[in-house]
Parts: structure tokens; C-alpha cells; sequence
């Protein structure tokens, strides 16, 4: 059964999570939802939600939170796949905000078009126009 709400959330960390929210959403157009700092640290982002424009959406926080196995998770060792409609312009913008290419646009033999970059703590991100099977 299909639902129209989103189902799965890729979970990341990050050193500087203020410093990744303002990264995603300028050099990918994740639109950010929730952001939740400690009360003591403002500096310390305890949960964070970035929308997908066309659906989805991811969740991150600070390295280092706290000593449960979320907050002990080691940044920068992520990837994430996103579908998007036009990765020429959204290349383009990523680029424009700094994104390291890994591998430039291009197009799959399985028909998809697409491109991988790294954010500035490391984590992979593809994106393309493969939506799956």
C-alpha cells in the first residue's frame, strides 16, 4: 500500500549542524522543517528535519551530543541518494555553494542523470533522475 507521507529518514551527524543545515538547504534546496537545540548550547542541534521539495526528507544533528549510539555516530561517513527533476541546474547550484564534485553530471546506462558531491564534513550525496524500479 502506498502512502503519501514520508516512511524513511536518513539520519546523519554532523560537527558543525547549524553549519549543515545552512549548506543543504543553499546548495541543494533542502527546505529546513524543525531545528531543536539544547537549551544550555544553542550550538549543540539535538534533532533537525530538511524537507525534499518533490517528497522525503532527511535528519541530522551534532556529533557528540550525547553517549548514546546516535550521538557517538562518526560524521562524514554517509551517502545519500535523492531523485530531483533537473540535476543540470541543481549541479550547478551545488557546485556554485561549494559542493566537491566526486563524480561530475552525467548520464547511466540505466537512464538515470546524475552527479555525486561531498558536503564539507564529508557525507556523499548523489542525486539523479533514477526514482527506483
Amino acid at each position: 500500500m502506498a502512502t503519501t507521507h514520508t516512511t524513511i529518514w536518513p539520519c546523519l551527524t554532523y560537527r558543525d549542524a547549524r553549519g549543515a543545515i545552512a549548506f543543504l538547504t543553499k546548495a541543494f534546496g533542502f527546505e529546513e522543517r524543525a531545528v531543536y537545540a539544547r537549551d544550555d548550547d544553542p550550538s549543540i542541534i539535538e534533532h533537525a528535519e530538511l524537507r525534499w521539495p518533490s517528497g522525503g526528507g532527511v535528519m541530522l544533528g551534532t556529533h557528540e551530543k550525547d553517549d548514546s549510539p546516535f550521538g557517538r555516530r562518526v560524521p562524514g561517513n554517509d551517502s545519500v541518494y535523492v531523485v530531483c527533476d533537473d540535476p543540470d541546474r541543481l549541479f550547478e547550484q551545488a557546485v556554485g555553494a561549494g559542493a566537491e564534485v566526486v563524480r561530475g553530471l552525467r548520464d547511466e546506462d540505466y537512464g538515470s542523470r546524475g552527479f555525486v558531491v561531498r558536503d564539507p564534513e564529508g557525507n556523499l550525496w548523489a542525486f539523479g533522475t533514477y526514482g527506483g524500479e
